[in-house]
């Protein structure tokens, strides 16, 4: 387990930016509330293998007296790098995501399931999304009763949204809450 370098912490950070903008400050600047010190500090990412862990500066600080092999995982992780170097985010950091996003967009009750499946959201699905959402913004996927389903990239603008065909793919699909039953195996 190992702080990210200068590159890793710059895709990093590109990939949560893109969800939560200015936000992002929050998730590195907050107090932490995890760990037996009682002052457990902040929150930091830290690399193991090629997952990317969000934990508090105490369970750090107490991972490490644990051995490379026999480290299992240290806080949450919230994604991956891929063998050619890109940075993926998992279904982990949708709390993460969630608590600090700027853009949303709502789903209709009987169209939840199928966003679930792993499908992309189409317009027929949308009941409510975030004004001055622009194509290519990341999105959170919420129920109406403001669950976090899952996260996604904007396929349309806002404004898009409204002129186009019923059919038209909204969102496009990246992680759902759904990935825990379909890809247990790989999660861990």
């Amino acid at each position: 387990m190992r702080p990210l370098d200068e590159k890793e912490t710059t895709q990093v950070f590109e990939k949560l930016f893109k969800f939560t903008g200015p936000n992002l400050k929050h998730l590195l600047e907050r107090p932490a509330v995890e760990g037996p010190d009682p002052e457990p500090g902040r929150y930091c990412l830290r690399l193991h293998k090629n997952r990317v862990y969000y934990a508090s500066e105490a369970l750090v600080r107490r991972a490490t007296a644990v051995s490379r092999p026999r480290l299992a995982a240290v806080g949450t992780p919230i994604g991956k790098f891929t063998h050619h170097g890109a940075f993926h985010l998992t279904v982990h950091a949708l709390d993460l995501l969630a608590a600090h996003a700027r853009r949303r967009v709502w789903l209709k009750p009987d169209t939840e399931r199928s966003f679930l499946f792993g499908n992309s959201v189409p317009k027929s699905s949308l009941a409510r999304i975030t004004e001055n959402t622009k194509a290519g913004d990341g999105i959170v996927v919420m129920s109406m009763a403001d669950v976090p389903l899952g996260f996604g990239v904007a396929a349309r603008s806002a404004q898009d949204c409204r002129k186009a065909d019923t059919n038209a793919v909204v969102v496009l699909h990246q992680a759902d809450a759904g990935e825990y039953l379909r890809k247990e195996e790989e999660l861990m």
